[in-house]
Formats: structure tokens, sequence, C-alpha cells
């Protein structure tokens, strides 16, 4: 008798729970984007749905069908919706000396 395998697709937001899984998803990313600024957008849309993207939305004062559009990795947002974005989810970006 042949043995079926059943898989479900792979959903990050399943294992972004807390603001220290949210920053570690974002750090990482941060550092395999390689100056890809669609990217950076796609991972903040997965934390963000993760959130709840209703909310996130409010908090950064958007709306949710900007917000989708902005974080979906298909452009690169403006700079200033990105910090919008970082402050509403509850995280903070910060900056250390290259030593490459």
């Amino acid at each position: 008798m042949a043995r079926t395998t059943t898989t479900t697709r792979y959903d990050v937001t399943e294992h972004l729970r807390t603001p220290d899984e949210m920053a570690a998803y974002l750090e990482a990313c941060l550092e395999e984007a390689d100056g890809d600024a669609a990217f950076i957008a796609k991972a903040l849309g997965d934390i963000a749905r993760a959130r709840g993207m209703a909310q996130v939305a409010r908090d950064a004062g958007l709306s949710r069908e900007s917000l989708y559009k902005a974080l979906s990795g298909e452009r690169s947002p403006g700079f200033d919706t990105i910090l919008k974005v970082i402050d509403a989810l509850g995280l903070k970006l910060h900056a250390e000396a290259s030593h490459s």
C-alpha cells in the first residue's frame, strides 16, 4: 500500500508571536536583503500580518489597502512608510558599524 504525505504551505506568521520573534525575523531579513528594499517591505508585511494588518494600518495612520500594497514585496515603499510601519509594529531600527 502506498503512503501519501500531506503537506501544508509554510506560513512564517505562525512563528512571529512575540515582539522578540518579530525583531529577530526582521534582523535576519535585513542581513539577507542585500539592498533589496522590496524584500524588507515583504518581511514587514509578514510581521504586520502576524500582528493584524488592520491594527497595524490604524497605528501607522495608513489605509489597510495602501499598507497591503506597500508591504506586498512587489515594490519599494517610501522610507517614511517604512518608518511608520516599524513604529506601529513596536520595533526599532538601529545601526552599527560595518566591519567588512
